[in-house]
This record gives C-alpha cells, sequence and structure tokens, in this order.
C-alpha cells in the first residue's frame, strides 16, 4: 500500500488509466487540424505560472501526454506523485484546464517510469548512516536547573516556536493516573539518549501525552548547548517523505530527521498501513538510536496494537521503556481546573471547580472546554460563576444518564442542519464567512466532544491540516466569551448534537 496524506483514506482516487488505453475520439469541437499534445502542453506551461510554489515543484516533475475529448492525460514518475496529484491538486489542476479551454476538463493521471529514471535512481545508498555519538553537554549555569525553565532566546527559533510555551513540565500537573509517565519523561529530558531510549507515552486523546513531548522538547533546549530537538507530528513526518519522493528529495529529508540529537514524533500510531513511510523511519529511527540520540513518540495504544505496524518496528518501539496516561482522577481534575484559572487569571470557587470536575470524567481537554463554557457564559450575562450557573451551562453538554459516543460525522451533519447548509459546504473550501464560522464550531465541537487527535479531525472535514483545527478550536474558544451568538449557536448545536 502506498502512502497518502492524511484525510484522503476515505476519497479513493479514480483508477489511473493505462497508457495503452484506447480513449473515445476528439471531441467535434476541436478543430480537425489542431495538435492535441501541443494544445496541452500549451496549457501545462501556462498552468505551471498560476499554481503555488510548492505545487509547481510537484508539476515540474510532470509530462503532459495528450488531449482526448475532455480528458486531458498528464504523466508522472511514480505513485507517490500520482497520490500527491489525485489527493491534493486535481480540483485545482482541472479548474485551470477547464479555464484555458473554455469547456470542462476531466485529468488522467498516468505513471510513466521513465520519468523517474530521468530524475535519478533513488537513493539507498544511506538509508542508514553511521553518526557519532551524540553528546549532551549541559550550559554553565548558577544553581539547580528546574525543569520549568524557559528555552533561552539563543536556541534554535523555529525549533522553539514549533514548541509550546504553555506546555512545561512545571505545568503539568500530576496525579496518580500519570505520575509514572511525568517521572520517565523527565528522567529523559536531564540525560538524552540515556535513560529510557526509545520513550514510548501511551494514552488516550486529551491526557497529557502531547504536552510532556513539548515539555521535554523546551528542557532540552533550555539546557544543553548546541543541541538540535525536531519536533514533528506523524502526519507532518509522512507528508513530509512523501514531497521528498515526490521532488527527488530524500537526501534533505534524511537529513532533517537524522541531523538532530533528539526526536519527538507525536501520534505514531498514524504510521500504520504506510509501508514506504515505516520503512523510511525504521532507517532513521536505528541511525538515531545507534548514534544514542534521544527518540521520544505518543500513540494512543500500545505497539502491541498497532496491527498495522510492521513487526520489526514495534519491537524496536519497545526496546526503551512504555508508559501510559490514565484519564486523571476527581482530585487531579479538580487540581486541573485551580491551574487553569490561576494562568488565565480569573475567579471562580472552589465548589465551581469541584462540581465541573465531577461532572466531566473524560479527558483534560473536555474539562477545559466546560470551564470554558462555565466562564463565557457567565461574562456574557454578566452573572456571579457559582454551581447553579454550572449546573445549567453543562446540562446540555453532558445530560443526565446519557453516554451515547459521541461521532465527528453527527457533529457535521447537525451543524450543516443547524446553519442550513449542506455538508459539502460545510467541509469544502469556501472562504464565505457564514461557512467559515459553521466549519470552526464544527471542528471545536469535535475537538471537545470526542476522543480524535487534531490529524483525525482534519482528516473529517476533507483532509484539512491539523493546523487549521487548532486555529478554529482557538477561535471559537475566544469567540465565545466575546460574542453572545456565537456562545449561543455552540451551546445550541451541542444540545442537539446530546439529544440526538
Amino acid at each position: 500500500m502506498t502512502d497518502t496524506p492524511f484525510g484522503d483514506a476515505d476519497h479513493p482516487r479514480p483508477a489511473p488509466i493505462h497508457p495503452d488505453a484506447v480513449l473515445p475520439p476528439p471531441m467535434s469541437s476541436q478543430p480537425a487540424d489542431s495538435d492535441p499534445t501541443e494544445a496541452l502542453n500549451e496549457a501545462w506551461a501556462n498552468i505551471l505560472t498560476k499554481v503555488s510554489k510548492p505545487n509547481r515543484a510537484w508539476l515540474s516533475n510532470t509530462t503532459p501526454v495528450t488531449m482526448h475529448a475532455s480528458t486531458a492525460m498528464v504523466a508522472v514518475p511514480n505513485e507517490f506523485a500520482r497520490d500527491r496529484l489525485e489527493s491534493k491538486m486535481r480540483y485545482e489542476l482541472e479548474e485551470l484546464l477547464s479555464d484555458h479551454f473554455h469547456k470542462a476538463i476531466h485529468l488522467a493521471i498516468t505513471i510513466d517510469p521513465d520519468l523517474e529514471l530521468a530524475l535519478g535512481a533513488p537513493d539507498h545508498e544511506d538509508e542508514e548512516e553511521d553518526l557519532p555519538p551524540a553528546q549532551f553537554v549541559p550550559k554553565v549555569t548558577v544553581g539547580v536547573a528546574e525543569p520549568s525553565a524557559q528555552p533561552a532566546a539563543t536556541i534554535d527559533d523555529d525549533e522553539v516556536n514549533r514548541l509550546n510555551p504553555k506546555y512545561t513540565f512545571d505545568s503539568f500537573v500530576i496525579g496518580a493516573s500519570n505520575r509514572f509517565a511525568h517521572a520517565a519523561a523527565v528522567a529523559v529530558a536531564e540525560t538524552p539518549g540515556k535513560s529510557y531510549n526509545p520513550l514510548l507515552i501511551y494514552g488516550g486523546s486529551g491526557l497529557g501525552k502531547t504536552h510532556l513531548l513539548h515539555a521535554i522538547g523546551r528542557y532540552v533546549m533550555s539546557y544543553y548547548d548546541n543541541v538540535k530537538v525536531k519536533y514533528v507530528s506523524t502526519e507532518e513526518l509522512t507528508n513530509d517523505f512523501i514531497n521528498a519522493i515526490g521532488t527527488n528529495r530524500t537526501r534533505e529529508f534524511r537529513r532533517s530527521y537524522r541531523d538532530v540529537d533528539v526526536l519527538l514524533v507525536d501520534d505514531i500510531q498514524f504510521l500504520e498501513s504506510k509501508i514506504q513511510t515505516q520503512e523510511e523511519f525504521f532507517h532513521t529511527f536505528n541511525t538515531l538510536h545507534n548514534a544514542q540520540k534521544q527518540i521520544v513518540m505518543t500513540s494512543d495504544r500500545p505497539p502491541k496494537l498497532l496491527e498495522a505496524l510492521e513487526p520489526r518496528l514495534r519491537s524496536r518501539f519497545e526496546w526503551g521503556l512504555l508508559t501510559d496516561i490514565q484519564p486523571p482522577d476527581l482530585e487531579t481534575r479538580i487540581a486541573i481546573l485551580r491551574r487553569k484559572v490561576a494562568a488565565e487569571k480569573i475567579t471562580v470557587e472552589p465548589d465551581v471547580l469541584e462540581f465541573i470536575a465531577s461532572r466531566i470524567q473524560t479527558n483534560i481537554r473536555e474539562l477545559e472546554g466546560a470551564l470554558i463554557r462555565v466562564t463565557a457564559f457567565a461574562s456574557l450575562n454578566q452573572q456571579p460563576v457559582d454551581t447553579s450557573l454550572a449546573e445549567v451551562v453543562l446540562k446540555d453538554l453532558i445530560p443526565e444518564g446519557r453516554e451515547t459516543p459521541v461521532t465527528p460525522e453527527r457533529i457535521i451533519a447537525e451543524t450543516a442542519d443547524y446553519f442550513d447548509i449542506s455538508t459539502d459546504d460545510l467541509l469544502g473550501t469556501s472562504r464565505a464567512q457564514s461557512l467559515v464560522t459553521a466549519r470552526q464550531i464544527a471542528m471545536y465541537l469535535c475537538r471537545e466532544l470526542t476522543d480524535l487527535s487534531l490529524p483525525k479531525i482534519g482528516a473529517e472535514f476533507g483532509g484539512k491540516d491539523h493546523t487549521t483545527v487548532m486555529h478554529a478550536d482557538r477561535k471559537i474558544r475566544a469567540l465565545m466569551g466575546e460574542q453572545r451568538q456565537i456562545f449561543n449557536q455552540v451551546s445550541e448545536i451541542t444540545n442537539r448534537i446530546k439529544q440526538y
């Protein structure tokens, strides 16, 4: 099975047209003396000037073949390139071709192995390398370093900016459900490459795995000189690899993932069924591990349950330490809420925090979301935050005696119905403000009411990037405390979903 960018598994691509296939004769509207190949070459040259630079790089390795009736055939060097065009560029290319020819054009994509030969043979000689052992040299500091310290401004700004400044060891609330995972993360941060390598933290969505991953990265970058840390989601890793194959830049890809001292990979379960990416990550893992460079991963399941992962990878994931995170107990949930109100500089009475913590028992994300709803409602209505108000707000969020699982499909359907739009419009790319708001609310609700990760939610919305989901979540959270209409819309849709 070949790799495809996230979000396209449910949208099968059309079968490629074989180069020798017999296609229908040209339409009568095409001039008899026109050269279909020449016409397509001209159109393709025109398209290259209009697409974005990243897409232009992909198209530079494609070759227009010919035109048959309303079908334009182009050739690509390999399946990776075909997958990219099918999943990410087909709509744009067909639209540009249709504009050029003033009629609806269908794009047919075929593979021409000769194109790959022209690009050069795949680079295999450095699949695994012998790198010098990692050197972790502590910075000269006064006193004992604390895990909560922030990276210095002189450190690699690009990597620091990828790490959430709120996700530190100091801001992580420790309880019985996560104590061992926290201790293991601190040990790895203090002595990378030595304590537990690899470290794999697994557990349900919204329990703090990503928090610990970021905390490790920030700690290491703060307390070691000239250290290189790379944080990446598995979605990004896969897309980087696909792009590298499509643009014949596998050497650069390997350098970016191996020229590091600490590699942090989020949601490693998304490597399942991606055979080529698994192969590449296997060699990267070996190269880093042999050089005593630290590898930390998160997953929603332990390796033995990742059945679509190659056995040799599962085995390597178990070389170091496996530690899980469970849903927090009541005391930990209360402590999390206390930390949240202190960070947000808002006042909420202890009995209210205890009430919210007693009602939300699934994960931290939903717990903090409930607090946001209560405080937003109080702010909009200029009411004090008390238990009676919290009970009213949370009644719709979690009706008594109902624990029916909420699915993204239900959220999308109810949101579309509420705004009187089609699900296609909701999942589409239109930037009309009404559609954007509806789409962001649906993404926010998926984030709050389901256990899906950011990449999974993006996949449900037609393959949107995880950063788009993150932006929508933050946007709606902020607007709920500022605009009564948004708060009411979110509350009413939530009630519909919960009463389903």
